[in-house]
């Protein structure tokens, strides 16, 4: 391998951006120049003396990289698994979702059961995942309190026990990674989008230990052979309800628990994603002033409440108010509010008001609905209008399913792609990809469209006509 031991290194870079201020360490090894940009002036520091101290010691460094000549690999074998687990989280904790957080933690508790080493006294594969979930995946809690008692031990044995980062240098080790999170706990196959998410978590992590925590000289995840299983996207039709369904369920809800009527009518009558309708506040809807029965509003959606749990949230609380999914901050998307939509929430917001804080849809106790409340009401609903055999199917399984039913009413209606992928909060190819089933019943009119299409128009005909004169037959007068 070359290698050179012409390096200099300059002072650090301040850069001013409108996010705040980052650092630039910058350097040069035989002629070529190098930069690595932090976050804060303590990690650039931290980095610009590693530099100097490498140089100091007389190492060679690789012109390819930059670095030390196996200077990660020297790194990455006194750096557990555990450790960069840990590492990893801090550096995405404050950007991540509270969703994200979650799911960040999930993936990485299946795949420290694939990392650890042989040892006595080994912990549960249950206990090393409420120990990841709860202790090591969550930056909150460990940089706020002590190991809880009923973990010490797990967490205690991790720290010791779990292999070193170099190990994922090793396409062996990798591939018994991504066989243990194709699985589920008991074993079973796991979801194809389970996997993949999983998969990208990890991908993820090891592109942090190549940069910035610099313990790998590759992310051999890149570059390895492992099929990845198909992710099944589309929407079955077999959730979807029809018109008669969805207002046979409303009723059913109106009857047993009014409160919530009008939130099930506006995932199913606007396509509001159910996180976005808990968040929805009077401020962000628009009614129509006069009675009459086809009149329109609007929705101007500007954010979401998932919920998540009260660990992985800033507020310490189930929900937290996010920015809309796959948009910034600040984005607002208008959904229209159809006539029987209308009537609905002004009904609604006669008989119940708005909580105090302005929110639309509340407890009866106030504060954001519960999932679990509105969660159970549904399913009763659903027991009470449909039959046996249709209650134990996909059919409208979630309140999430009457915006699918939305979604593929407007396609069906024929409003273009563009139009409902805005109003749905989806791009167009999403948006076909995931309700290329629930699209129905155009074939007739796209074929009645194309045979207009190809039908000639009155001016052909005319033009087309045969002027010919016939025989004997004078052009001019008698």
């Amino acid at each position: 391998m070359a290698s050179t031991y012409d390096v200099r290194v300059w002072r650090i870079l301040v850069n001013k951006n409108k996010g705040g201020r980052t650092y630039t360490v910058r350097w040069i090894t035989d002629g070529k120049p190098w930069r690595e940009t932090f976050s804060t002036r303590a990690l650039a520091e931290s980095f610009y003396a590693e530099l100097l101290g490498f140089i100091r010691k007389g190492l060679a460094f690789d012109p390819a990289t930059g670095r030390p000549v196996e200077h990660a690999g020297r790194r990455g074998r006194s750096v557990s698994w555990w450790s960069l687990a840990c590492s990893y989280v801090d550096h995405r904790w404050d950007e991540a979702a509270p969703n994200s957080r979650r799911s960040m933690a999930d993936a990485l508790a299946t795949i420290t059961l694939s990392l650890v080493g042989p040892a006595p006294a080994a912990p549960s594969k249950r206990e090393i995942r409420n120990a990841v979930t709860r202790w090591a995946a969550n930056a909150s809690r460990r940089g706020s309190a002590s190991v809880p008692d009923d973990l010490i031990r797990t967490v205690t044995w991790l720290e010791r026990n779990t292999l070193a980062v170099s190990s994922l240098a090793d396409e062996a080790i990798v591939l018994a990674v991504l066989k243990g999170i194709s699985k589920t706990l008991a074993g079973e196959p796991a979801a194809a989008t389970t996997i993949a998410r999983k998969r990208a978590v990890l991908y993820n992590v090891l592109e942090y230990a190549v940069s910035p925590a610099r313990l790998l000289d590759r992310n051999l995840l890149a570059t390895i052979r492992w099929r990845v299983p198909k992710v099944a996207e589309e929407v079955s039709p077999r959730r979807v309800v029809n018109v008669e369904q969805a207002e046979a369920l409303l009723a059913e809800v109106g009857a047993a628990a009014p409160r919530l009527k009008a939130f099930f009518a506006s995932i199913y009558y606007s396509a509001l994603r159910p996180a976005e309708a808990v968040d929805v506040t009077i401020d962000k809807i628009s009614l129509p002033e006069g009675r009459q029965s086809d009149e329109w509003g609007w929705f101007y959606l500007g954010g979401s409440a998932p919920a998540v749990g009260a660990a992985w949230t800033n507020n310490g609380k189930r929900r937290e108010s996010r920015g809309l999914k796959h948009r910034p901050r600040k984005a607002v998307r208008p959904v229209p509010i159809p006539p029987p939509l209308v009537a609905i929430l002004r009904d609604h917001i006669a008989a119940y008001g708005v909580g105090t804080d302005g929110h639309v849809f509340v407890a009866a106790r106030g504060g954001l609905l519960s999932e679990s409340v509105y969660g159970r009401v549904w399913q009763l609903a659903r027991a009470a209008v449909f039959g046996s055999a249709q209650a134990a199917s996909p059919l409208a399984e979630r309140p999430y399913d009457l915006r699918h039913a939305c979604v593929s009413t407007w396609l069906n209606a024929g409003v273009p792609a563009p139009q409902v992928a805005e109003w749905a909060g989806h791009s167009v190819n999403v948006l076909l990809r995931v309700y290329a089933a629930c699209i129905v019943g155009q074939d007739d009119m796209s074929k009645q469209r194309i045979a207009a299409a190809l039908r000639p128009t009155p001016s052909a005909l005319d033009a087309d006509t045969d002027t010919t004169q016939a025989p004997g037959e004078s052009r001019g007068g008698p």
